[in-house]
């Protein structure tokens, strides 16, 4: 008897501590919907232009659409990776210009953004929070007010239709939330770090590129994919820029799949899709220092 009133205290004492089950609250119900919603949103224009993609040009005019293609064709991507077809050797033209330029953009604005934003954030200068603000400013106006500005600059330069100019273009619109973006970074990591780095000998250059920069490699990296995508997708300045053919970027070379009469839909989809893979690919494998950058640099500073 004893040992069964035993076993029954400890069975309640067990229920006691039992954590209560987590009741299914409405705010999270209608948060799991509206990830969901936002999920389709980003995925269904991405299903249809792959479904899109691998039809023939008469089964992609055909109404209604199907979602999945009866006749599966991957000859849109051959011809458009093919560099033995005409439209290969265009596309992939293009598709290295993009990659240049965008490249070229993302090199120069981390040089500039890393030492910008660690002197705004580490440096006392007369001045320093009216510059800070005029860097900001520029984020206040649309890209388009600034077309024929720069169109006029470049033509006195005598840069139009070359990549420098878009790389300078695409600078004037990167840098500012770049250099914003790494001096909330550079305002969380202590100052005791350089310190004692100076004390132990080190120069304040030595104690930068040993202490911080490696501190700063979630804020540099994330600047680099916001620099890397702006330069990728854009559209008007490359239009307006360049004019030779060699030198088109893949967003203005797409336009070669729309003639006067008909629209090849399927080889355009092909090259939208292979387009944005290379920005896909970078930020699944790099979204975790995005991530990281926003949290700890400019969401708190």
């Amino acid at each position: 008897m004893a040992s069964n009133a035993v076993s029954v205290e400890e069975r309640r004492e067990r229920a006691r501590r039992r954590k209560p089950r987590r009741q299914i609250r409405m705010s999270d119900v209608l948060a799991w919907i509206t990830l969901i919603l936002l999920l389709l949103f980003s995925l269904v224009p991405m299903a249809w232009m792959l479904s899109t993609s691998l039809k023939t040009q008469f089964a992609a005019l055909q109404l209604p659409p199907e979602w999945i293609p009866s006749n599966i064709t991957f000859e849109h991507y051959i011809r458009l990776l093919s560099p033995g077809s005409e439209v290969g050797q265009e596309f992939l033209r293009y598709f290295w210009n993009s990659i240049f330029v965008s490249t070229m953009t993302t090199l120069a604005a981390v040089a500039i953004a890393v030492p910008a934003g660690y002197a705004f954030s580490k440096f006392r200068f007369p001045g320093r929070q009216g510059f800070f603000i005029a860097v900001l400013i520029r984020n206040m106006f649309p890209a388009i007010v600034f077309l024929i500005p720069l169109f006029i600059m470049m033509r006195t330069f005598g840069l139009i239709d070359t990549h420098l100019a878009l790389i300078i273009t695409y600078l004037t619109f990167g840098l500012p939330l770049a250099i914003w973006l790494l001096k909330g970074f550079y305002d969380n990591i202590p100052t005791e770090l350089e310190y004692a780095a100076r004390i132990d000998g080190a120069s304040r250059f030595q104690a930068f590129i040993r202490i911080i920069m490696p501190l700063s490699t979630p804020g540099i990296i994330a600047t680099a994919i916001y620099a890397f995508i702006i330069a990728w997708n854009e559209y008007v300045y490359a239009l307006t820029f360049l004019s030779s053919r060699n030198l088109l970027t893949l967003p203005v070379g797409l336009q070669r799949f729309f003639d006067e009469f008909v629209t090849n839909w399927p080889g355009l989809m092909a090259a939208s899709f292979v387009m944005s893979i290379p920005v896909v690919i970078i930020f699944l494998v790099l979204q975790r220092f995005f991530i990281q950058a926003l949290t700890e640099g400019a969401v708190k500073s």
